[in-house]
């Protein structure tokens, strides 16, 4: 396999401890390891990171955008479901 048909991986870095992971951004690689590591020397070159994933792009299931109210509105009659009613301790940090 040449290096033109290694499938596509996206990027997520955790800068820092705590925090969630965010995509940055994709990279072709032959396999899991060579993505990690690929994803290191590029994507994390001023030692930002504590933390790496890649997943394959072709692996990635998403909503559509056309599908939003049918998604998310149901969820605006279920008050429970927002944060507002729970008090989170200083301790917990980012959350």
């Amino acid at each position: 396999m040449s290096n033109k048909d290694w499938p596509l991986w996206e990027v997520f870095i955790r800068s820092k401890s705590g925090l969630a992971h965010k995509h940055v951004g994709s990279l072709h690689a032959a396999d899991a390891k060579m993505a990690v590591e690929n994803a290191r020397d590029v994507y994390t070159r001023r030692m930002e990171g504590v933390s790496i994933w890649v997943v394959k792009s072709s692996d990635i299931v998403a909503s559509s955008p056309a599908d939003k109210d049918f998604m998310f509105d149901p969820a605006n009659d279920k008050v429970y479901r927002h944060p507002t009613f729970y008090e989170i301790p200083p301790e917990v940090g980012h959350m």
